[in-house]
This record gives C-alpha cells, sequence and structure tokens, in this order.
C-alpha cells in the first residue's frame, strides 16, 4: 500500500515538474495595436502564430488612435514600452533617435526580399534615408494617386488620364471639366480640388523631381522644382479658377468632395478608395491614375510619394528574438486580408497581387496602378516634429498645411507662402537640429 502512494506521489510530482517547466519556458511578450476596429481580425492572427509557436504567449492591445499616442509616449518615459508596437513614418526617425527602438536590420536582411515592396522600407531607415539601418518594418502601405470622374470626362468628350499626361494636359482637362453655369465666379462642378493638405501637396513636388527639405532632412529648404509645383498650383486657384478657395468649403470634409461630385479630380491617398466607394455607392463611375509627371523631373525617374503603416520592437525588450518571431508572422502572408481597407496594400506581394486584394469586380478598375507605384517610392519630407511644421490637420495655422491654404484664398503669393512655413518650420527643426 505505501509503495503504490509512493509511486502515485512521485507520478503526481513529475506531472507537477514538466508542468512548471513548460510555464518557465513560455515566454510572454505585449504588443499594441493602433487600430479596434481590426482588433478581432488580428487576435485571430495573433492565435495561429501562438498555435505555431506554443512557448510564446502575446498579450495583446489595441487602442483607439487618439489614445494610442499619448498612452505609448507615456511608457516610453516610463521605460515600459511593449515589446511590439504600431509605428508611423511621421515620428519613426525621432523615436529611433531618442533610441527607443530595436535596429532590426540584421533580421529584415534574412527575409526573401522578392515577397516584400522593399521600396517602402526607405521611410524607416535612420538617419539616411537610403544607406542607414532600418528601425521598424511595414505591414501595410500606402500611396496617393489621381482619382477621377470618369462620368465627368466621358461628359466632356476628354480622354482619362494617362501615363503620359503632362501637367498642361491636366490643367487643360480641369478647365473643360470645370462648369460655372452663371459664370459669377462660383463653379457648380470643379475641374480639381487641393488645399494645404501634404496628400494634396506633396505628390505633385515629388513628381517634379522637387524637395521641401535639405538633404540630411534637418532643414526646411524648398527648392526651384519645388517651387515650380506649388506655383502651379496655385495658378489653379486663382489664375484658372478650376479648384475652389479652402475658405469656401464649408459644412463638407475635404474627403467628401470627390465622392460628391463637386469635383472631377483630386489628389490624395489610396485608402480613401475605401470612402469613395462607400460614399459613392456606385453613383457614378470613376478611377484612379498616377499624378502626371512634371516637367522638371528627370525622364524616366518618376518618384511616387507614399509610406507605410510599421511594426517595431522596443530596443529594452527582453524578448526581442520571440518579438521578432511575431513581427515576422504579422508582416507575412499569413495575414488576412480583411484587415485591409481597400487602397492600402499589404507589404506581403503575394497578398497585394492576389484577386482578393485587387477586386477587379470592384470600382476602381485600375487598382494595379497602386502596385506599380509601390516599386516607384522615393524620399518623404517626414521628420521630427513633422506633425507641428508642416501643419499636420491644421488651417490657419502657422505650419506649412495652413500657410499654403492661404495660396488657394488668394491671401498669399508663393514666396510668401514659402518664407512664413520656411520661417516657423526652421524653428520647429531646430529644437530637434540646433547645431545645424
Amino acid at each position: 500500500m505505501q509503495k503504490k502512494l509512493w509511486i502515485i506521489s512521485l507520478s503526481a510530482l513529475l506531472v507537477l515538474c514538466f508542468a512548471f517547466t513548460a510555464y518557465a519556458q513560455t515566454t510572454t511578450i505585449r504588443y499594441f495595436m493602433w487600430d479596434p476596429e481590426f482588433k478581432d481580425l488580428e487576435q485571430g492572427l495573433i492565435d495561429e502564430f501562438e498555435a505555431e509557436n506554443p512557448d510564446i504567449e502575446v498579450e495583446f492591445t489595441a487602442l483607439e488612435p487618439s489614445n494610442y499616442w499619448p498612452k505609448i509616449s507615456a511608457m516610453a518615459s516610463a521605460g515600459e514600452l511593449p515589446d511590439v508596437f504600431n509605428m508611423s513614418s511621421g515620428y519613426i526617425d525621432q523615436w529611433a533617435g531618442d533610441g527607443l527602438l530595436m535596429n532590426i536590420q540584421d533580421e529584415v536582411d534574412k527575409l526573401p526580399q522578392d515577397d516584400y515592396f522593399t521600396k517602402v522600407f526607405s521611410t524607416l531607415r535612420y538617419p539616411d534615408k537610403e544607406s542607414s539601418d532600418m528601425y521598424g518594418i511595414p505591414y501595410a502601405w500606402v500611396t496617393t494617386v489621381l482619382y477621377y470622374n470618369k462620368d465627368m470626362f466621358d461628359e466632356a468628350g476628354i480622354d482619362y488620364p494617362s501615363d503620359d499626361w503632362s501637367w498642361e494636359d491636366f490643367r487643360k482637362a480641369a478647365q473643360a471639366l470645370t462648369i460655372d453655369e452663371n459664370d459669377d465666379g462660383v463653379a457648380e462642378q470643379y475641374g480639381f480640388w487641393w488645399y494645404g493638405r501634404y496628400a494634396h501637396v506633396e505628390p505633385w513636388i515629388y513628381a517634379n523631381g522637387g524637395r521641401i527639405l535639405n538633404e540630411d532632412k534637418t532643414r526646411i529648404a524648398v527648392d526651384a522644382k519645388a517651387k515650380e509645383a506649388l506655383n502651379f498650383l496655385a495658378d489653379l486657384s486663382n489664375e484658372y479658377n478650376v479648384s475652389p478657395p479652402k475658405r469656401d468649403i464649408v459644412g463638407i470634409r475635404q474627403q467628401d468632395m470627390f465622392p460628391l461630385q463637386q469635383t472631377a479630380m483630386w489628389v490624395d491617398g489610396s485608402w480613401n478608395v475605401a470612402h469613395v466607394r462607400q460614399m459613392g455607392e456606385g453613383a457614378f463611375d470613376w478611377g484612379i491614375a498616377k499624378v502626371p509627371q512634371g516637367p522638371s523631373a528627370e525622364a524616366g525617374e518618376y518618384e511616387a510619394y507614399g509610406w507605410p503603416d510599421s511594426l517595431v520592437i522596443s530596443k529594452e525588450s527582453k524578448h526581442k528574438e520571440a518579438a521578432w518571431k511575431l513581427v515576422k508572422y504579422l508582416i507575412g502572408k499569413n495575414r488576412p486580408l480583411e484587415s485591409y481597407m481597400a487602397g492600402k496594400v499589404p507589404i506581403n506581394k503575394s497578398l497585394a497581387n492576389s484577386d482578393e486584394w485587387l477586386e477587379k469586380d470592384k470600382q476602381p478598375a485600375e487598382m494595379n496602378i497602386i502596385l506599380e507605384l509601390g516599386e516607384m517610392m522615393g524620399r518623404t519630407s517626414f521628420t521630427p516634429g513633422w506633425g507641428e511644421w508642416r501643419g499636420y490637420a491644421d488651417t490657419g495655422g502657422a505650419g506649412m498645411n495652413g500657410v499654403l491654404d492661404s495660396i488657394t484664398n488668394g491671401e498669399m503669393t508663393v514666396e510668401e507662402a514659402v518664407e512664413t512655413f520656411t520661417k516657423y518650420g526652421n524653428e520647429v527643426l531646430e529644437r530637434y537640429y540646433p547645431e545645424e
């Protein structure tokens, strides 16, 4: 009897030992995401990862965008960053420069490069976007495209935008598409719509080979090609009256102008494909095209404007190997396409080129153009303090956005605007680069 009890006790002890060993070998990492709309889909992907990696447990938190950055910033100050978290292209330089992010270049080099849109990687290099190491990796990316109303083009008898369109072709089309029935200076239908927003302006600057910043991205230094693009946009508003003044857009969101058919053409982010589909509801035919190349750009060197949504690993993570395993899984071909809104592109090429992402049965028919632009990504203007000096989401302020609005309103010339936002912007950048 005593021998039997001894055997039972020993068996129980062995079970406890095995359980303790398994528990001790489990690595727990924390992952923070900024989009709770896709929380359930992300959790499903994490569940699959944990099933394939039973030695890793992921504590997952999804926050509203408005709460995300205050929370993550507070955690950084307290030295309690999660192992893996979302990162914006607008903040990557600041966070990498502050020594908060893990250098992942060695791990990225081991990835099968042909599987990814590697031109998008440059935004995540620090400090030099051409040659420095990467401190984050995209799971998705976006670019900027020209939206156009096919019905309006057909009614005006104008050919749709093409890759060989010049800026002069664009201007003439915008004039023909602007309808002012009362000849009172307020069009019932505008040919184009722009204001100081980054996704409205920078595509034209980069398509012309222009630059907003100096080579080191430490100061605003608007070059002649960039000024040429700004003057082109200014003339569309003030000389040709094909784009409305920003001050006249009251009671309507900027992203609603095109789907409500207030304008025939519009340049903004590819993620708005989902918005136009939803608002348009099949009310009109529309398409997308590349922003026309500018007259001063080098032939054959088209430069698209775009940026990624990314994942980073905390430099202080105690589980960097496990964190990289999770990151690699989250950017791979297992990610459900439902976690990408239309126009937001998976970094994995096999997903992006799938019929499910291209959705050829829906508008626009030219979704492949977005993928082509992914191979043409160029330099961006993101820096530490970008949201402040650029005047992100601001109108009427001292940042670049509000100042450029004044051009559309006829209140400033391009030269006056450049002088104003350069002075203000460099005061911001001096806080980050005082030695320049």
